[in-house]
């Protein structure tokens, strides 16, 4: 129950992301650039610091480097197939695996879709990631869902400011942001149908999270906050791994 719990408020953080973009409009590069920072940071140091050591003590080397490995090239292929947003020194998210954007209001409704479909399949192995941290302990599960909820909150921006440009109301616009986010429980939920059959199954999990942690880390955070602010991303990246390592000491 904690997993979906945990994974449910991570989750619809991504609806809160949107909702600053209908009250306030897009926040201030520096604050975006610290957010997905420190989200970065966090999310390195649990995926490092305890969900590989986990998956050592449930399994083997040889699982928790296939789960790890397994992790990263999932989220890399999702990456080559499904579409999704990125934000840019500019006022607009940058895109990728879509089709040339056209100022027409049409067009752009068209690629806010695609990037509806590609932000809810990334987020399931965001909920798998939540599921397996608890499996550790109560307090590693935390950890994770506050990393996935900081991460998710600008894809609620990206995703609502794209819709809202294709001329969407606010009320669907908030509702496809929730369908985004109740994708993180789903996948807590299949994992943990998974992690009672066998201990090696929890192994495999921890670093399977760990992996695609990692990646989304590498591909998505440090690159996209970096373009925002490079100085503001180190600083937030720095206290997100030192903000773990105090907590976990």
């Amino acid at each position: 129950m904690e997993a979906l719990i945990y994974s449910f408020l991570a989750g619809v953080s991504t609806v809160l992301g949107a909702a600053i973009v209908m009250l306030f409009g897009r926040p201030s590069h520096r604050l975006l650039s610290a957010l997905l920072g420190f989200a970065g940071g966090v999310m390195l140091a649990v995926a490092f610091f305890d969900l590989l050591p986990e998956s050592l003590e449930f399994g083997s080397v040889m699982v928790a480097t296939a789960g790890f490995f397994a992790g990263a090239g999932i989220m890399y292929g999702l990456d080559r197939l499904l579409p999704h947003a990125h934000f840019s020194n500019n006022e607009h998210p940058t895109f990728e695996n879509v089709p040339h954007v056209q100022k027409h209001r049409r067009d752009i409704l068209r690629v806010g879709y695609l990037v509806f479909l590609g932000l809810a399949l990334h987020n399931l192995p965001e909920g798998l990631a939540i599921g397996a941290g608890l499996e550790a302990s109560p307090t590693l599960g935390l950890y994770i869902a506050i990393a996935i909820a900081l991460h998710n909150i600008p894809e609620g921006i990206a995703a609502a400011g794209i819709l809202r440009a294709g001329g969407l109301t606010v009320v669907r616009v908030l509702l496809l942001t929730l369908v985004i986010g109740l994708m993180t429980p789903l996948g807590a939920a299949i994992g943990l149908l998974f992690f009672h059959i066998s201990p090696l199954f929890i192994a495999a999990g921890m670093a399977f999270a760990a992996g695609a942690m990692v990646y989304i880390v590498a591909d998505e955070l440090i690159p996209q906050s970096h373009r925002l602010d490079d100085h503001v991303s180190i600083g937030g990246l720095i206290l997100g791994l030192m903000v773990v390592f105090l907590l976990t000491a």
